[in-house]
């Protein structure tokens, strides 16, 4: 069974924990790879779209069998960009991890699988990070492992979509107290999108760590 794993390298923090799993389970029955170009993707049984963020035509789709995503809200709500960060943002510990067909509409694709993780309210971006590639793969072996005798259902509900974060979304209130903003500090980038607030004229980035228990 050929599949492939189709990653972008402008956004390719799943890359090892996809590594991983070829290595883990690479076997007689699969055919797993990786490929950072779509152009070069077809005729797979299976091609998992993780993180990819080029625009992909009927023509691509059309030319593999089965084109699967994973996105992680309870779709039909919470479609479009950095749905974890949001959801975070605004409070929610619970997030579901959806696995669906790739459409050419936003996320509007038939339902394979959906499993909910329950964070503890304190994971900082690495570990937030880390719990979502676990569940990404645990998913995808869920489905295989069933595949093709696995059933799909279309969306169904009112949708909801979270835009793409921008440059303001990662400022601070300074009237705001730490802990009103904890969730904000939480889904904090250090390295590509870290906080930053204003004072007089002054900007200020703030990066936060977690302290190891003694």
């Amino acid at each position: 069974m050929k599949i492939t794993f189709l990653l972008d390298k402008t956004n390719n923090w799943i890359e090892p924990y996809v590594e991983n799993f070829i290595n883990t389970y690479k076997s007689y029955k699969y055919d797993l790879k990786i490929n950072f170009n779509h152009e070069t993707v077809k005729s797979n049984e299976i091609v998992f779209i993780l993180g990819y963020t080029k625009i992909l035509d009927e023509k691509f789709l059309n030319s593999n069998k089965l084109n699967l995503v994973i996105h992680e809200s309870a779709l039909p709500k919470g479609k479009g960009f950095s749905p974890v960060q949001w959801q975070i943002l605004n409070g929610q510990k619970e997030i579901t991890f959806t696995l669906f067909e790739a459409k050419k509409e936003l996320d509007s694709g038939d339902i394979f699988l959906q499993n909910n993780v329950l964070f503890s309210g304190y994971e900082l971006f690495d570990e937030i990070r880390d719990i979502q590639g676990k569940k990404t793969m645990e998913l995808i072996e869920i489905f295989l492992n069933s595949y093709p005798i696995i059933n799909k259902r279309p969306q169904l509900g009112q949708d909801s979509v979270f835009q793409r974060r921008k440059l303001n979304d990662d400022k601070l209130d300074i009237n705001k107290s730490i802990k009103e903003q904890f969730n904000h500090l939480r889904i904090a980038n250090n390295d590509e999108y870290p906080l930053w607030f204003e004072i007089d004229g002054n900007k200020y980035t703030i990066k936060i760590f977690k302290e190891e228990n003694e």
